[in-house]
């Protein structure tokens, strides 16, 4: 089954738009936050194994890893990878685990059971199953791939963490939801969920304590000024008098016994 369309820029905003007239806070969240950027990678093996790369580590170590791997295994392919050992792929900051799942990948792949030039011919279900045959490769891997290099315009990545804070802030939640009650809001979503996870991570990249952007900065600012007047406010108000402490009660008690004891009179022996 071919897919009606991969997503372009008009697509987000067509979505957006969609979404917006299913629930009003995404299209208040377009006038204020702007359009989600269209996020793009490359088909094939080095897209997947690169997302294999980023798994878990920062996007500046990912970038820096994927930078030796492509320089060690260049041209990069399949057949390539495999004429390296692991200990020359964990030279270029592999762990054992994904030096593992990298040869796992390139394998399926030179042995054909995972055909990159079949996927775009597959619905998303059997995507998934096909490129979660591969060792570390699960659905969230799956997911990313069908969203940034096909462009599948109706994938919720419901396992990722920023899209789940994002969610929690935008829509007035009380506890971060989980994979399974965000698939049930996003069910609402359809047939544009990926344009919905696609803003959700823009607006968690304009959230005031994760995002560089102007309007970031000047929230942040504008709470430190606020901070600072009412520090300065409390600072200049009248101090009222300490009040006179209380002596303790046990202390009062020992005192009491203490008194008692000298006035006592002695026994003579």
């Amino acid at each position: 089954m071919s897919i009606p369309f991969r997503l372009t820029d008009q697509h987000v905003l067509e979505g957006m738009t969609a979404l917006g007239a299913i629930d009003p806070r995404f299209a208040a969240g377009l006038a204020t936050y702007g359009q989600p950027p269209l996020r793009r990678a490359e088909e094939g093996y080095a897209a997947l194994l690169r997302a294999i790369v980023g798994q878990q580590v920062s996007v500046y170590a990912a970038r820096s890893i994927w930078d030796r791997v492509a320089a060690l295994v260049n041209p990069m392919s399949p057949e390539r990878l495999l004429a390296f050992s692991d200990e020359q792929l964990r030279a270029c900051g592999l762990s054992n685990n994904k030096a593992k799942f990298a040869r796992s990948l390139a394998l399926d792949t030179a042995e054909k059971r995972i055909v990159f030039e079949a996927l775009p011919e597959l619905d998303d279900e059997a995507v998934i199953a096909m490129l979660t045959q591969a060792k570390g490769i699960g659905r969230w891997t799956a997911e990313i791939y069908m969203m940034f290099a096909l462009g599948r315009p109706d994938v919720m990545p419901a396992n990722d963490l920023g899209i789940i804070v994002a969610a929690q802030h935008f829509f007035g939640l009380r506890r971060r939801p989980d994979p399974a009650r965000l698939l049930k809001m996003a069910e609402a979503w359809r047939p544009w969920r990926t344009v919905a996870s696609l803003f959700l991570w823009h607006y968690r990249h304009n959230m005031p304590d994760f995002s560089d952007s102007p309007a970031a900065v000047a929230r942040r600012e504008a709470e430190r000024v606020a901070k600072e007047e009412r520090k300065a406010a409390r600072a200049a108000a009248p101090k009222k008098p300490a009040a006179k402490k209380k002596p303790a009660k046990k202390k009062i008690a020992k005192k009491k016994k203490a008194a008692k004891k000298k006035s006592a009179p002695r026994r003579r022996s």
